[in-house]
């Protein structure tokens, strides 16, 4: 008998000491992720995250991981969903693309139709759900920080959001609303109405406060999961 629960004394201790599976995000977007993972002039939103995890004690229970390519839309995320998503096998991915298709359309001519954004975006929410990774869907928070609706893309900001939105309702996923969260606090904190340096440096690219405003919102989203 002492035998026995020797055994058993064995095996619940060495279980108590199976490392615990941390939960695998990856941030899939743009510019402002891929700036994300830097400590250049501002620290990324990523590695502030990293920085709240560890002093929250949760550093063994999440790995984040950035996977942003600068200029890229709706369609570039999908095209490389297989080498820089799934073939990493996360739980979670948080999708944070939107601006481009928008901004690009008159900057370069090469921004992406509303259709075409809803069809690729919902194709990427397919592929996720179909690997049985948990998607987390961001809106795209700004091209300039006015806060009286006078940027030149706010309206189709806030159109490409809306898509956004329904699709998060639709397929019963989490939203980071990124866009409203901005525009809430661009109306508190920019009392002279200017376009930049509020949460951007150059009205789309995140600098210090920014970045914490991202790392702020996204970590309530995965505490929420």
């Amino acid at each position: 008998m002492k035998k026995i629960i020797g055994v058993l004394a064995v095996i619940i201790l060495g279980c108590a000491f199976v490392p615990q599976k941390k939960t695998k995000v990856i941030f899939f977007g743009d510019s402002i992720t891929e700036l994300g993972v830097k400590k250049d002039k501002y620290t990324g939103y990523i590695i502030k995250m990293d920085s709240m995890l560890k002093a929250e004690k949760k550093d063994g229970e999440y790995e984040l991981i950035g996977s942003g390519i600068s200029a890229n839309k709706v369609y570039d995320l999908y095209l490389r969903m297989e080498d820089d998503v799934l073939s990493k096998s996360p739980d979670v991915v948080v999708i944070y693309v939107g601006v481009n298709d928008v901004w690009h359309k008159t900057l370069l001519g090469t921004g992406t139709d509303a259709d075409k954004f809803e069809k690729f975006y919902q194709a990427i929410i397919n592929k996720l759900k179909a690997k049985g990774i948990k998607p987390v869907l961001c809106t795209p928070a700004v091209v300039g920080e006015k806060n009286d609706m006078s940027n030149p893309l706010d309206g189709d900001l806030n159109r490409y959001s809306n898509i956004i939105r329904d699709l998060a309702k639709k397929n019963t996923l989490p939203l980071v609303d990124l866009r409203k969260m901005f525009i809430d606090y661009l109306k508190d904190h920019n009392p002279k109405n200017e376009e930049k340096n509020i949460l951007t440096y150059d009205r789309v690219h995140m600098n210090e406060k920014g970045n914490q405003f991202l790392a702020d919102a996204m970590w309530k989203a995965l505490k929420g999961l």
